[in-house]
């Protein structure tokens, strides 16, 4: 088998996951913005072992969101097994990469006091900066740490970048697109544990939206 690690090494770039799991609440996003992918969120690592976004906090509660270290095994994508994504890398500097790590710490460290921003959601579609203390939805926060650790991809507020926003920037190189299950670096002794379609509708049949 051939060993594809090297192409998805980390070095000194810096990673945006984009995905689609097909809940309720990306379609009902996806009928305004017609875009493929409606979630954004920022990976440290190519194995996707450090990923972080603004999205639920439990699986099963589409509307209690915050800030969030996403887990891809054992979180809402474990779901949603169909989850589509695609992976794009943006080359940074060591310093770059450093300060990055060092906001989403901060966001990290101060979890709890940060909540999601379903007011800005409404001003992206009506193209309003609508930014609320301590709020955030996914691409906000992605282009917030990324201009706080002094990359600055768009001249507009971030409470204005969309998903599709860091699909179409030419800073960004495409890693990987498809089913995300099908990622070559992910874990596969973990991913025996995901359950299948069926069976993820099934675990999720009495938490119906």
């Amino acid at each position: 088998m051939t060993d594809n690690r090297g192409e998805y090494d980390s070095g000194s770039g810096i990673y945006v996951l984009l995905t689609d799991t097909g809940t309720l609440f990306t379609t009902l996003i996806k009928s305004f913005t017609a875009a493929p992918y409606n979630h954004a969120s920022l990976a440290l690592d190519a194995e996707l072992n450090q990923v972080f976004s603004f999205g639920r906090k439990c699986p099963s509660k589409p509307w209690a969101g915050g800030f969030v270290k996403e887990d891809v095994y054992e979180g809402t994508f474990r779901h949603y097994p169909g989850t589509r994504c695609v992976l794009l890398r943006l080359g940074i500097s060591k310093e770059q990469r450093d300060a990055a790590i060092r906001i989403v710490r901060s966001f990290q460290k101060d979890r709890h006091a940060y909540r999601y921003n379903l007011i800005g959601l409404l001003g992206v579609l009506l193209n309003l900066d609508m930014e609320t203390k301590n709020a955030y939805f996914c691409s906000q926060f992605v282009s917030e740490a990324l201009r706080k650790s002094g990359l600055s991809l768009w001249d507009r507020p971030s409470a204005l970048v969309t998903p599709n926003d860091f699909l179409h920037h030419p800073a960004f190189d495409t890693v990987y697109e498809g089913l995300l299950y099908d990622y070559p670096l992910l874990n596969r002794d973990r991913l025996r544990y995901i359950p299948n379609g069926e069976e993820a509708s099934g675990e999720l049949e009495e938490q119906a939206v």
